[in-house]
C-alpha cells in the first residue's frame, strides 16, 4: 500500500512540475534565475540543514550520508507556495506549485550506498511592467517577462571511511533553457518593438561531502560536516531577435536575428562559484538533535556576458541556518503522536544580489512533521515555511511567502535472500 501511495505522489509531482514556471519572483530576472533548495523536505524543515544524516532518509545535499543508508529509500517532494509581491505603492498575490525532487538511494554494502535522482536547480518566471516618460513627454511602457529554468540529474556515492567518519561525492549534470522578452510601446506611435533572448544551457559540477559523528558518553552524538559544491561550469548557446509589431492588432511587422557570432556571444560560459558549507550539531540518536550551518560563496566573480543588466551587481554570498528535531518515543505502540518527528528551523541568506545599490536578502522560518506510515520505517513529511525576501526601498519589490511542502520517504530491502520456515 505504501508503495502505491508513493508512486501516486511521484506521478502527481512530475505532472505539477510541468504545469507552470517554478517561480513568479521578479528576482528570477537575475543570473540564472531563483536557485532552488535542492534538499529533501525533512532537511528543508530544519532550516535547510544538510548536517543531519541517518540510515533511512536521503540527504540530497551531502553525499556522505549515503554511507549510513541501510534500506533502499524512495523519496519525492512537491510544494505549494503562496506569494505576496509588495512595492512601495501596490501589492499583488500569486502562487506556484513545484516538483522539489525525485530520488532513490540504496546500500550496496554495509558501509556504502548509492543515490540518483532528478531535481530543479534554478527557476525563471517573472512579468514586470515599467512605465517611464521619454524626452518628448510621451508615455513609454516596458514589459519584461521570462520563463524556463535549469534541472539537475545527479549520481551520488557515499561510504564509511572509518568508524563514525563518512565521505561521499556527487556528479551533477545540469541542463535547461532560459527565455526572456522585452516589449516596448510608446504612446502615440503605431508600432511597438519586441526583443527576445534565449539560452540553451548544460554543464557539470561535483559535490564532495564529509560527516564525522562520534558518540559521547555512550548516549549523545556530536555531528560535524563539511560540503563543497565545486564551481558549476555551464555552456550557453544563445540567440537573440529584434522586431516590431502593430500596437493595434499585435501582429508582427518585421523580425530579424542578431548576429551573435560576430559579437562573440553565440556560445558563452557561465561559471557559478564554489559553495562551501560547514555544520556542527549535537543530539541523542532517534530522540533529538540541534545543529547549525554556515555557507559562503564568492559570488562577486559571477558574470553573464550575454545578459548584461544595468543597476545590478554581485557580492559574495553567505547563508546561516539553525535546525532541530524531536521524537518523543519512536518505539511507542500506545501513542502514534509519540512516534511523530517534529522539526523546526531558521535561515538567513545574504544572496549576494545587489539591485539599485540594495542587497537582496532572504529570511525564513520553517517547521514540520514526519508522520510514520504503518509499522514500517516509511514516513510522510509535511512542512511549512514563512519567509521574506527583498525590500520596497529603491523602487524594488518585497516578497512575503508561505510555502507548504509534502514529501514521501518510503523504504524497502533489496538484495536480501528470502527465508522460508
Amino acid at each position: 500500500m505504501i508503495r502505491k501511495i508513493g508512486f501516486v505522489i511521484i506521478f502527481l509531482a512530475a505532472c505539477s512540475s510541468y504545469a507552470q514556471n517554478g517561480t513568479v519572483s521578479p528576482y528570477s530576472y537575475f543570473g540564472i534565475g531563483d536557485l532552488r533548495s535542492g534538499s529533501t523536505i525533512e532537511n528543508q524543515m530544519m532550516g535547510g540543514l544538510s548536517l543531519y544524516t541517518d540510515s533511512i532518509h536521503l540527504t540530497l545535499k551531502n553525499p556522505a550520508g549515503y554511507g549510513k543508508l541501510r534500506l533502499t529509500t524512495y523519496t519525492a517532494g512537491i510544494s505549494y507556495k503562496d506569494i505576496s509581491l509588495n512595492s512601495f505603492t501596490d501589492q499583488e498575490k500569486s502562487s506556484v506549485t513545484n516538483l522539489e525532487y525525485l530520488a532513490i538511494g540504496f546500500p550496496i554494502s554495509p558501509k556504502m550506498g548509492v543515490g540518483l535522482g532528478l531535481r530543479p536547480f534554478s527557476s525563471v518566471g517573472y512579468d514586470v511592467l515599467q512605465n517611464t516618460v521619454d524626452p518628448s513627454g510621451n508615455d513609454v511602457t516596458n514589459l519584461y517577462s521570462g520563463s524556463g529554468g535549469i534541472n539537475q540529474v545527479f549520481l551520488s556515492l557515499g561510504f564509511e571511511l572509518a568508524k563514525n567518519l563518512n565521505v561521499g561525492a556527487s556528479m551533477n549534470f545540469n541542463f535547461g533553457n532560459l527565455e526572456s522578452e522585452k516589449i516596448q510601446t510608446i504612446d502615440g506611435l503605431q508600432f511597438g518593438t519586441r526583443e527576445t533572448q534565449e539560452s540553451n544551457i548544460n554543464g557539470f559540477d561535483f559535490v564532495y561531502g564529509l560527516t564525522y559523528s562520534p558518540t559521547i558518553k555512550d548516549k549523545y552524538t556530536l555531528y560535524t560536516s563539511a560540503v563543497v559544491n565545486t564551481q558549476v561550469n555551464l555552456l550557453s548557446e544563445n540567440s537573440q531577435t529584434f522586431g516590431s509589431f502593430s500596437q493595434a492588432t499585435g501582429s508582427t511587422i518585421e523580425q530579424f536575428e542578431v548576429d551573435l557570432q560576430a559579437q562573440g556571444l553565440l556560445n558563452t560560459e557561465l561559471k557559478i562559484p564554489t559553495i562551501a558549507t560547514f555544520g556542527l550539531g549535537f543530539g541523542e540518536e532517534k530522540k533529538w538533535f540541534l545543529g547549525a550551518e554556515y555557507s559562503f560563496q564568492q559570488l562577486s566573480t559571477f558574470e553573464n556576458r550575454f545578459l548584461q543588466i544595468q543597476n545590478q551587481e554581485y557580492k559574495d554570498a553567505s547563508s546561516y541556518a539553525l535546525g532541530a528535531l524531536y521524537v518523543p518515543d519512536y518505539t511507542s505502540f500506545g501513542s502514534y503522536f509519540k512516534r511523530v518527528t517534529y522539526r523546526a528551523g531558521l535561515r538567513y541568506d545574504m544572496t549576494g544580489i545587489v539591485v539599485n545599490e540594495k542587497e537582496i536578502d532572504n529570511f525564513g522560518i520553517t517547521f514540520g512533521l514526519g508522520l510514520p506510515l504503518g509499522g514500517s520505517f516509511s514516513n510522510l513529511n509535511l512542512g511549512f515555511e514563512w519567509g521574506k525576501r527583498g525590500t520596497t526601498a529603491a523602487d524594488l519589490i518585497e516578497e512575503k511567502y508561505f510555502k507548504v511542502n509534502i514529501g514521501l520517504s518510503f523504504n524497502d530491502r533489496w538484495f536480501q535472500k528470502r527465508k522460508i520456515n
